[in-house]
Formats: structure tokens, sequence, C-alpha cells
């Protein structure tokens, strides 16, 4: 069994200067894509339950497809509430068999979300599992604006609230679909500079691949989300099966076809945050 604590894949990447990819899962075929993408990698891997994934299966499955998943991999899986909203939703998830509960106060005022985040990562902590936080609004791409972090503010956060993961704004948007944007380094480099704690980009998929690398590799950024690039992947996959044989209908049979192309979609995602 390799199930697996957020905090117990975080800080050897800490230590080894690399990073570990919190995958957004929407379903069976990505996530055991992930994993078998991770073990022919040879890395660890966090499955991550968003609210678009739980608004279409329940928390409780998703706990056991994920802890499902773990048992049988070679490598170590995260079972991962991501962007929590609430202490019910979060006491769910750890009732439920997740590893890591991230918490999203980041829409709150500061001391609010310190308090929250505080309550939640006592509760997972009491039950032996791991907490991400999030300090400063991570927008989304022709939606919301995001609110850069202040580092002032993360040092406080992370002090106050003992999170295992901090999730910072720092140019990174949600559901971008290019890479022609960029995060702002300065400002990482003043977070790094007040907190020692693990720190995680949503919105993974707009940052250019050199950068992941580098900032896998030279900064204290230990996870980076990914989803709408392993979407489109699977979306291109989907077509390709769905398009070969129109007289077809066993989804089963459809579905299975895009197993390998995400595999391989998955294992480019993960050598880019390999250390060197």
């Amino acid at each position: 069994m390799t199930l697996a604590t957020l905090s117990q894949v975080l800080q050897p990447a800490l230590a080894g200067r690399y990073a570990v990819a919190g995958l957004v899962t929407l379903g069976w075929e990505d996530m055991r894509a992930f994993v078998a993408a991770a073990e022919a990698e040879g890395c660890p891997v966090i499955l991550q339950a968003g609210p678009s994934c739980r608004a279409h299966t329940p928390l409780p499955i998703l706990g056991k497809m994920f802890r499902h998943l773990a048992e049988h991999a070679s490598v170590p899986v995260v079972a991962h509430l991501d962007h929590g909203y609430t202490m019910q939703e979060c006491r769910e998830a750890l009732d439920s068999g997740f590893t890591s509960l991230m918490f999203d106060g980041s829409r709150k005022p500061l001391a609010q979300n310190i308090d929250e985040t505080a309550e939640i990562a006592a509760m997972a902590h009491a039950a032996g599992i791991s907490c991400e936080g999030e300090i400063g609004f991570v927008g989304y791409a022709k939606g919301e604006n995001s609110a850069g972090t202040d580092p002032d503010e993360a040092a406080k956060f992370a002090r106050e609230t003992g999170v295992d993961g901090m999730a910072i704004s720092v140019g990174n948007v949600h559901l971008q679909q290019d890479k022609e944007g960029g995060l702002d380094i300065a400002r990482i480099r003043a977070i790094e500079a007040v907190t020692t704690v693990p720190l995680v980009i949503h919105g993974g998929s707009g940052v250019p691949v050199a950068q992941r690398t580098e900032l896998a590799r030279g900064s204290n950024i230990c996870k980076f989300n990914i989803g709408t690039e392993l979407r489109m992947a699977f979306g291109d996959a989907l077509r390709t099966a769905v398009n070969s044989d129109p007289s077809r209908f066993d989804r089963v049979t459809i579905l299975k076809e895009t197993h390998d192309p995400m595999v391989a979609a998955t294992r480019r995602v993960l050598r880019a945050f390999m250390p060197e």
C-alpha cells in the first residue's frame, strides 16, 4: 500500500529540489492513467478531487477510488481534496478516506482565512493527515481576477495556520489553455524569504514548461496543480476514439482508447518536475 499524505510527499520534494504534480481528476479514466504515468516515471502523484469532480461523483466514492488505486500502486499516491470551501466538506473528505485536505479561504479576510484554515489543519493533523491552505486569491482565465499574495501576510498565514502546503498567487490563473504567461519570480523569492512551508502553484497548466522545471529545481515550490492541460489531452483522445468508428456506442470500449494517450500526456507533465 502506498497511500501517502501531502506532507509525506512534499517534504522530500523540498529537500530534494523537485516538485510533485497535483493532478485534477474528473473520473476513473483519468485518475487511473495518472497513476500509471507516475509508476512509469517512478515518482509520487497527488490525485485531486476538485469542485466539478465532486459535483459529478460523491466524496465517499472518490475516496474509495483514490485509495483503491493507491493500494495497488508502486509509488506514493496522495488522496487530496482540492478547493474545499467549508468545514463540513473537509470533514466529509476526511471521513471518506482522503489523506489531504485543501481548504480555500482565499476570498475571505485574512484573519478569517487564518482562523478557519487553522481549525481545519488541526482537524487534519489530529487524524494523521495533511492540510493545504491558500493565501492570495488565484483567479480564473476569462473570469475573476487574481489578488497577488503579500509576503508578510503569507508569513503570518503559514505561522498561524500550521499548514503543510501553502498555495500562493504569483501570476498564476486557473483554467488557462495556453502557456504564454509566466510567474512573478520576485514575489516568489520574497515569499520564500519569510517562510519555509512548501509552496503550491494552482493553475499550473498556464505556466511555461521551462519555468515549471526551473522553479521545481530552484525554489520552494513543491507542488504544481495541473488540470486544464490534461483535460484537453483527454478531450482530444476521446474525440479521436469516437470519430474512428462513428457506429460504435459501447462507452467502455471507447473510453479504453483514451488510456494510452492520457498516460503519455501525463508522463510529459511529470518529467518537467523531476530533479536534475
